[in-house]
Parts: C-alpha cells; structure tokens; sequence
C-alpha cells in the first residue's frame, strides 16, 4: 500500500500548515502533492516571518525530513494563480538541493507512477497573471482579464498572446500511456462537481456568469487521454456548493482537495487503489 497525501489553497495560513506537519509526522506518508495556491497572497508577511518560504516553509519541511529519516515522504509541488512567479526560484532551488520535487510542467517517474504538474489556470477576475494561460482559444469570459493584462511578478519569454493550456497539455504528456498516471493540476476541469463557483444570480452586461470556471482543455485532456488520477484545487467553494469532492470521466478519478472553511483539508489517497480515497479534516 502507498499513503499519498493531497493538499492544496493553504495560501500561507500557519495554523494549516502546522496541522499538516503534524499529521505527516505521524502518519509519515509516502508522498505528499501540494497543488498550489501555498503562499501569502501577495507575499506579506505573516507571524513576523521575513520570508514566508524561507524562515517557515522550507526549514519545517527539512525538520520533518530530520525527524523520519528514510520514512520522509517525497514531496511533489506546483505553484497557483495567487502564487507569485517571483518566488519560484526558491523552489527550483530546493528541488536542486532535493528537499522537494518542483515539478511545474514536469514529469517523474516514482513508484512505478508518472507524476506530471502543471499550475496554469484559465483567464481569471484576478489582476496577478503569473499562472494564468488562454484555455483553449483567446475567449475570455465575460468579467475576466485576459492574460496579456493584469500584471506579473516576473517576465516572461513565452508568447502569452497565442500560448494555451491545451498546447501545452500536448506537450507535457506527449504520447505517454497514461493508465498508472498522476497529475498534480491547480485549474479544475470545465463543468464538474470540481468547478463550481459561487456566482449565482451574478451577471454581466446583463448576461449571467457562467457558474463553472474550470479548463475546458484539462477536461477535454482528462476524456481523451485517460489518466489514472487526476487532483485539483483554486476553486475553494465547489464542494459545499455541490455536495461531492470527487468524480469520475471514464476510468479517471478526479479529486478537488480545495476547501473554504478554517480547517486544513487532507485527501488520502493509494494510487494503487485510487478509488478508495477519502478526505480528512483538522
């Protein structure tokens, strides 16, 4: 049996993360996947920490590596829309040092299983850019900013006018088998029990809001191509409003482990029998 933890949208809360470091040391998972969404919005400061990443999250991650030993859970994390680019660098640098696995559009092989990440959402509300990508098209829904406005923490060399989730999809799966496949998304897939948003009776230019805020390109991805699971966060709401965390498309499971209440949200999942998941609260 393999013991994976799935956490996501902690957005730098210390009481969250310390329930979670406690429970890892105790229950001294496999692997743990952090979906993005990790940090203080915008970056301020928090508890007197100087540095969110540096003075709390790094050195409680190494402690817990201290303290289990060769029990210490392989550690797989993207970044999300609230996340500052600006910041990855701090990641890229201890997966160097391999206390973590950053795997921003990447792929591992661990277990048997290819762990692929990928953080970027469709166009938001939001202003930050950093993580946000057309979907499938250059369609913006109404009330949301195009990707090649708001602003961004860091430049970027790619061509955000005609760069999509879709392309880049194609290009981070390739022409894997996808059966024994785990994808660590931010975005959750378009019109699920996944995507729903809290915008009831919201309207723009007299035309209601689409209530689903998902990626139409990682549904479309997860129809087509079938991977084993899939686990997803951003959309904090969507399980009280719809009662379910999880569904099926075919023989994938697709997993929200986002939550909008106070407490630190954990889905427990074997890859080997995904199926059976459950999600934990502290």
């Amino acid at each position: 049996m393999t013991n994976c933890f799935f956490v996501t949208d902690l957005h730098g809360k210390p009481d969250r993360y310390r329930k979670l470091f406690e429970v890892m040391i105790n229950e001294k998972p496999d692997a743990v996947f952090f979906g993005g969404e990790l940090l203080p919005h915008r970056m301020k400061m928090v508890e007197g920490f100087d540095d969110f990443i540096l003075d709390f999250l790094f050195p409680n991650l190494r402690k817990i590596k201290e303290i289990l030993k060769e029990q210490s859970p392989e550690l797989f994390i993207i970044l999300g829309n609230d996340d500052a680019r600006s910041e990855e660098n701090k990641f890229i640098n201890e997966n160097t040092r391999g206390l973590i696995r950053y795997i921003s559009q990447a792929k591992i092989n661990w277990k048997g299983f290819n762990i692929y990440g990928y953080p970027f959402v469709p166009p938001s509300p939001f202003q930050l850019k950093d993580w946000e990508k057309y979907d499938v098209s250059r369609y913006v829904d109404p009330g949301c900013i195009p990707p090649t406005e708001g602003f961004r923490t860091t430049e970027t060399k790619e061509d955000i006018e005609y760069a999509t989730i879709q392309k880049d999809l194609l290009e981070l799966a390739g022409d894997d088998e996808l059966s024994k496949a785990i994808f660590l998304f931010h975005t959750p897939p378009y019109q699920t029990v996944l995507d729903r948003a809290g915008l009831d009776g919201k309207m723009i230019d007299h035309v209601p809001m689409d209530l689903h805020v998902g990626s139409i390109a990682v549904k479309r991805f997860i129809e087509e191509r079938q991977p084993l699971i899939t686990l997803h966060g951003h959309i904090h709401e969507s399980t009280r409003l719809t009662g379910l965390w999880k569904e099926k498309a075919g023989r994938t499971l697709m997993v929200n482990g986002a939550h909008d209440g106070f407490e630190l949200c954990i889905v427990k999942f074997d890859p080997e029998n995904p199926h059976e998941c459950i999600r934990q609260f502290y």
